[in-house]
């Protein structure tokens, strides 16, 4: 009977192994499901180690703990979110919370536009849809945890053609003014999530298209000149945005007071109510809303209405949307040295952050510098800058609409998927981008998303008891905080 080579090798092979054991190895044989891959033991290796270790707690009494990368809060960073360092380290790549907070207000900013009446036929038009107590309720924002304290409204007789709509019903609820923006507070749970008890303004930019660029191009005034105190009577601001913060009507019951005076008496009221809280004031805005957030911010400050009975100075920061340049290169100075904080979001292709300063601006020569700061066209951009890039995102389309590029709805997409210079664009937060066609005609045709697909139904019009198509009456605008 013949017997098998490998009864005869193997036993030769232990024998040589036991004899000479550094020279001959004798491998383990291979049985079905049992491979010792060196990969997949290199691979278990940290695996292993970390059940021993466990195993030696447990026998020696110990308390084990799995180390885990620490969950932040944004009560425990809201300072930092608030621009207390100028944002350093959070912009490239940008914080997770930071985005989240910039989308928000962001969103408390486009609730202007949702809200507005632009329809000519409307006897409001110009003024607020909704009521201050219903405003984020109609709105379907009432997760955002504000609520609207009062109404901004500003005079629309300077010399800002196309900025206003007015009614062409001579029963119009005003001639002369417009709603522009509002003043909110945190309610109790989102202040406990801010860690502060938040006071925003909100201002809105033009609902018009871009006539009105060659009005940035208007000239530096002292901002004294409105009665607004500085130190310095060099700090400068372009004429049409003071002209609009400060203008007021004595004919009009909704303009009696002009929009600063509202916001610094609605301001001083809400520190001195809530100053035994952790107080923040963010004021936000896009396009000419943005350079009201930041005029409205230097008037806070300098004013001293932030100052609480404690001598404590609640800190102020500015987010801005696609805003232009506000003041010269002194408005700049005296601003940092009030301590406001602004961090401006734009897109490298939208025109309107260019401008006033087209060309001059601090992107001269220094050696041209203190010419161009002498005349009264030299402007300077404020605060921080976080640049985005339209072309980056796969859903927008290759359009020369201007006001494409200057659209808040598409910042706010845009925020959602950036994620630092040069890295791939990632939608983080879900948010929907039908919401970049709001409004504009921006995505991309196979996305199958309609343009200019948000309407105000009917017109605003309801049938009355007789069966008529009227329009709704609203509440005694007068009577609006």
């Amino acid at each position: 009977m013949a017997i098998p080579l490998t009864k005869i090798i193997f036993p030769y092979n232990i024998h040589m192994q036991k004899t000479f054991p550094l020279k001959y190895h004798v491998p383990t044989p291979i049985t079905g499901g049992q491979v010792p891959f060196l990969r997949l033991a290199r691979r278990e290796d940290r695996q292993q180690k970390s059940e021993l270790d466990i195993k030696e707690a447990k026998d020696n009494n110990e308390e084990i703990t799995i180390p885990k990368e620490p969950e932040r809060k944004l009560a425990d960073i809201w300072r930092d979110i608030h621009g207390v360092d100028d944002w350093d380290g959070m912009l490239d790549p940008l914080d997770p919370l930071l985005r989240s907070e910039l989308i928000r207000y962001g969103e408390m900013v486009q609730a202007c536009y949702d809200a507005f009446d632009f329809e000519p036929f409307s006897k409001y038009c110009g003024c607020c849809k909704y009521a201050p107590s219903e405003f984020f309720e109609c709105l379907g924002m009432t997760q955002h945890g504000y609520q609207v304290n009062s109404y901004i409204h500003a005079t629309y007789n300077i010399n800002l053609p196309n900025i206003f709509q007015r009614s062409l019903r001579p029963d119009a609820w005003s001639h002369t003014a417009n709603w522009i923006g509002y003043i909110a507070v945190s309610n109790d749970e989102m202040s406990a999530h801010l860690g502060q008890r938040d006071i925003t303004i909100a201002w809105r930019g033009t609902k018009t298209k871009l006539e009105w660029i060659a009005d940035f191009m208007y000239f530096l005034r002292p901002i004294t000149l409105k009665k607004i105190p500085c130190p310095d009577p060099r700090v400068k601001v372009e004429s049409g945005f003071l002209n609009l913060y400060t203008n007021k009507d004595q004919s009009s019951q909704i303009c009696k007071r002009s929009a600063r005076e509202h916001v610094l008496e609605e301001v001083r009221r809400l520190v001195s109510q809530y100053q035994n809280e952790n107080l923040s004031i963010t004021i936000t805005g896009h396009s000419l809303g943005s350079a009201l957030a930041i005029l409205s911010a230097y008037d806070i400050a300098e004013t001293g209405v932030d100052v609480m009975d404690d001598g404590q100075a609640v800190p102020i920061c500015v987010f801005s949307f696609a805003g232009p340049r506000v003041g010269n290169t002194r408005f700049k100075e005296r601003l940092a040295q009030l301590g406001v904080k602004v961090l401006r979001v734009v897109n490298i292709h939208d025109k309107i952050p260019e401008a006033p300063g087209l060309f001059l601006n601090e992107h001269i020569p220094p050696m041209l510098r203190k010419l161009g700061e002498a005349s009264l066209w030299f402007y300077s951009h404020v605060g921080a800058e976080l640049t985005l890039d339209h072309k980056s995102s796969p859903f927008l389309k290759e359009t020369n609409d201007l006001a494409c590029y200057h659209n808040l709805e598409a910042h706010l997409h845009l925020l959602d998927g950036y994620q630092g210079k040069g890295q791939r664009f990632v939608l983080t937060s879900g948010r929907d981008i039908a919401l970049v066609n709001k409004q504009a005609d921006f995505l991309k045709d196979h996305l199958l998303v309609p343009p200019n697909w948000q309407q105000h139904e009917n017109k605003g019009l309801v049938r009355n008891n007789e069966g008529r198509w009227v329009q709704r009456e609203r509440l005694n605008l007068g009577d609006y905080p």
